[in-house]
């Protein structure tokens, strides 16, 4: 049994009924602890905090005034992945397993500029949100002899996490890439 940390950054975006979203970058954090089964499997329960959302950018002018919009959706998680390793060689893993998290914070933010005037708001939407989300995971990670890490996985949120309407399916879609170190 090893344990670790790791760290790295979100490219999350959403999904289901989400259209023309564009990627939000942020940042997850946490450790980890890895469960050898033999030499070529292994499980690794993971505690993260994660950093996800999405947003929309437009602009459009009017009577030659350029206006910009951006509206961002900040959802902060604590996610606990289970992941199931399998080592294809030494040090070269592909990862799969279930993923659930739990919402710790919700924001909106809304900022418009253009013609000299600028308007921002930013809102906590906590209530309109699910409070957990599951989902399923998939990557590869490759440790080094001397312990340091690197991994990419791609989740998938098969919750609508959307509390609001019954006819809105949102959900949770993250890339990870990730640095970190085996003790």
């Amino acid at each position: 049994m090893r344990f670790g940390v790791k760290a790295g950054v979100n490219i999350s975006n959403g999904a289901g009924d989400v259209e023309d979203a564009d990627s939000k970058i942020g940042l997850h954090i946490g450790g980890f602890a890895e469960f050898m089964f033999s030499e070529k499997f292994a499980f690794q329960p993971e505690l993260l905090y994660s950093m996800q959302g999405y947003k929309y950018e437009e602009s459009a002018t009017f009577f030659g005034e350029t206006v910009s919009v951006e509206e961002k959706i900040k959802l902060d998680y604590i996610n606990v992945p289970l992941i199931f390793k399998y080592y294809v060689t030494e040090g070269l893993a592909i990862e799969v397993g279930p993923q659930i998290g739990f919402l710790m914070s919700a924001n909106y933010e809304y900022e418009a500029s253009g013609g000299g005037e600028s308007e921002s708001e930013d809102e906590d939407i906590k209530d309109a949100y699910k409070s957990i989300d599951y989902g399923l995971n998939v990557g590869v990670s490759y440790t080094l002899d001397m312990g340091v890490m690197f991994g990419a996985r791609y989740y998938y949120g098969l919750a609508d996490i959307d509390d609001t309407s019954d006819d809105f399916d949102e959900k949770n879609s993250v890339i990870q890439v990730s640095v970190g170190y085996k003790f």
